[in-house]
């Protein structure tokens, strides 16, 4: 947590998810649907806390039970705990502050960097709280030590400063270990999103577990694969987070009786499948189903969705997100995607050829229009609130049935906060800057979603059939030679981009985004242009100004002990900025005074277009190539070096770290059935209103 310089926590920006609006417009059906859909979401949330740290879980139960006890002393709640302890005020605020963040964070270590943060208060205080209560009293008994240590400091494979519990046991796995058995496993086709892995002995014949989430244990049916190259075997074990999914699948299965169409029933039911057997088949099945439930008035995203926290980039955070249609705001998503191949034709990798009716070789020859929607989340269960979502992840899928977007409504309203002015900016501009900052951003977000990660052609081999002419393969735009790599038999984006995969996909969503944010068609359907209150250009200016400002903000995510980036966006976002510094032909330059702790982002606007642009292009052609093609080699060498924190960028991140500005913290509401009817409760935009909405999902 962000202190101030007498130690004090500083006050958290809370923003509240509100989306009683959107609620009170549905049907009752609706709202029952809605409901149990939540309900499921948010059992979601003790296999996320087990996916975060070996702690997570007991602190979880320590924060609701000191809950618990403040609410049964009939005092003011979190008073009671002052007054009966004598434990100074400021050290209960002090817990009541990192509760919230550790709720909104559904852990102790921050969603966006996956740094650890601990309570700024004493140990002392904190045993004087729990002795309230006997439970509480012997949770805090348990996690003493990990509570308050700093370390491990980060996430990411198991060391000295950092841990992964997706990477559990007694013995630590190696990064060569887990390649190899992920390798394995894939040789097997057995599927990584939903697994965890163990190392139970060692010696000369080492055993791994792999720990598969369902409901069902098949401990008699175990699956042993041989390890030759470690000398030892993997086992295939059942039944991770069994109780959570077996909660959740008696959830999904009371909202199928509600649904609004027969897909719905269909996909409910395929979860229920993949979540209590385990495979991962299943849950690829229920993502075609759902792609074609299309315009919903009540969407969900359930399942083992993002693999941003595992540091080998392929092991997926439990997601559940259950939101309500906002049918005037889609109307003009819909226009873009109506009109998306017009853009799809001037981006990079589409420049001088007309094949493919003038979008080249290495895009798909038809854009079928993605069902995309703004939707008002109205229970958000993950450790990042992301105010855009494009799914899913599975390439098979979206190149051969398509995929969905998703625009955060509620979420995205947070970036239009005016108060919090930019300390990377010239003061004079930060005003300015903040009142533009959130349509630049909106439609950057938009870009990203649907055009970033919704563009791009997979050169394939599957069982010696190719999507491509393999004696005369397409030409690369980068060396105008023919391709020489493509994706074998088996292979995946992910499998084969490992700890890479992510960021760069990320990174290669934003570039497209920012690219095309100088376009005046585009910018016209936003109802920006040379006319309007703020301009077209005044929008493409800010683009390139906060692409600097995100670049530095993202130093604050990397881990110089473990020479590490603990987030995939951060790390995008900082490689943007150095491509532009490095390529940009000094059109932006960042002003760094030491003394005075201050930096600052200085964009030429004159020359964004004939420097700023040509160098986002060439860097996002790189990427697009490299995914496209399966060139892992080439991209590795191209963005570890691109992604280098080192020199004069360290002490950037020095002051960086000086300005940090302290992360959002989001408060939900929630759904309380009661004689067949459905009600919402929405709660303070305070610490103790986040306290208060999760302890009364009674989880």
């Amino acid at each position: 947590m962000e202190a101030l310089n007498d130690g004090r926590p500083r006050a958290l920006p809370i923003h509240q998810l509100s989306v009683a609006s959107a609620f009170n417009g549905l049907s009752l059906q609706e709202k029952l649907y809605a409901h149990h859909l939540a309900k499921a979401a948010w059992y979601g949330t003790r296999i996320i806390l087990r996916q975060v740290s070996p702690e997570s879980n007991a602190i979880f139960d320590l924060i609701m039970q000191l809950y618990e006890t403040c609410k049964n002393n009939f005092k003011s709640q979190w008073c009671f705990l002052a007054d009966a302890c004598e434990v100074p005020q400021a050290e209960v605020d002090a817990f009541i502050q990192y509760a919230a963040t550790f709720l909104s964070n559904v852990g102790n270590y921050y969603g966006s960097g996956d740094q650890k943060f601990v309570p700024l208060m004493s140990l002392k205080s904190l045993q004087a709280m729990a002795s309230t209560s006997e439970r509480a009293d012997t949770i805090l008994g348990t996690i003493e030590k990990p509570i308050f240590s700093s370390q491990p400091s980060s996430l990411g494979f198991p060391g000295a400063t950092t841990q992964s519990c997706y990477y559990t046991g007694d013995f630590k796995l190696s990064p060569d270990e887990i390649s190899q058995i992920s390798g394995r496993l894939e040789e097997n086709g057995i599927l990584p999103e939903n697994t965890r892995l163990q190392k139970v002995s060692e010696g000369d014949n080492p055993m791994y577990q792999v720990l598969q989430a369902s409901v069902e244990k098949r401990e008699k049916s175990q699956q042993i694969i041989d390890m030759p190259d470690l000398k030892g075997s993997i086992r295939l074990v059942n039944g991770d987070h069994c109780d959570e999914l077996s909660a959740i699948c008696d959830s999904l299965n009371h909202a199928a009786q509600y649904v609004n169409n027969p897909r719905q029933r269909q996909f409910l039911e395929q979860y229920q499948e993949s979540f209590r057997s385990g495979s991962l088949e299943a849950y690829k099945a229920s993502q075609v189903t759902w792609i074609k439930d299309t315009h919903p008035s009540v969407e969900n995203i359930f399942g083992f969705v993002e693999p941003y926290r595992d540091p080998y980039g392929i092991r997926a955070e439990f997601e559940g997100l259950v939101a309500i249609s906002d049918r005037e705001e889609t109307k003009l998503l819909t226009q873009l995607v109506q009109e998306s191949s017009k853009f799809i034709k001037r981006l990079p990798w589409a420049q001088g050829t007309t094949e493919n009716d003038g979008k080249g070789p290495f895009e798909k020859a038809l854009f079928d229009p993605p069902d995309f929607t703004s939707i008002h989340a109205l229970a958000y269960c993950s450790s990042i609130i992301f105010p855009g979502i494009n799914l899913p992840n599975y390439n098979d899928i979206r190149q051969q049935h398509g995929f969905k977007n998703v625009i955060i409504a509620n979420r995205m309203s947070a970036e239009s906060d005016e108060a919090q002015l930019s300390p990377f900016v010239e003061p004079s501009e930060a005003v300015t800057f903040q009142k533009h900052k959130y349509p630049a951003y909106y439609i950057w977000v938009v870009l990203h979603e649907l055009l970033g990660h919704g563009t791009g052609r997979m050169m394939t081999e599957e069982d010696g059939r190719y999507n491509f002419d393999l004696a005369s393969p397409p030409i690369s735009p980068l060396d105008t030679h023919p391709i020489t790599s493509w994706y074998q038999s088996g292979q995946t984006w992910t499998g084969v981009f490992g700890d890479l995969a992510t960021t760069v996909d990320e990174c290669r969503a934003e570039l497209v985004g920012a690219y095309l944010m100088d376009d005046p068609d585009l910018l016209e359907l936003f109802g920006y242009t040379s006319r309007s209150e703020i301009t077209a250009q005044d929008l493409t200016y800010n683009m390139y100004v906060q692409l600097g400002v995100d670049g530095l903000r993202g130093l604050q995510n990397y881990n110089v002990e473990a020479s590490k980036w603990g987030q995939a966006h951060s790390r995008a976002h900082f490689a943007m900025l150095k491509c532009l510094l490095t390529d940009g032909n000094g059109f932006m330059t960042i002003d760094c005074n030491s003394s005075k702790d201050r930096i600052t982002v200085r964009v030429d606007r004159s020359r964004i277009i004939t420097d700023g642009k040509p160098a986002l292009g060439r860097m996002l052609l790189r990427l697009h190539m490299y995914r496209c093609t399966a060139d892992i080699k080439s991209c590795r060498t191209y963005y570890e070096d691109l992604s280098k924190v080192e020199y004069g960028y360290l002490e950037w991140r020095r002051i960086v770290l000086a300005k940090q500005q302290p992360k959002w913290v989001f408060v939900q509401g929630n759904t309380f059935l009661d004689d067949g009817h459905v009600s919402l409760k929405e709660y303070e935009a305070t610490p103790e209103g986040v306290i208060q909405s999760w302890a009364e999902r009674n989880l």
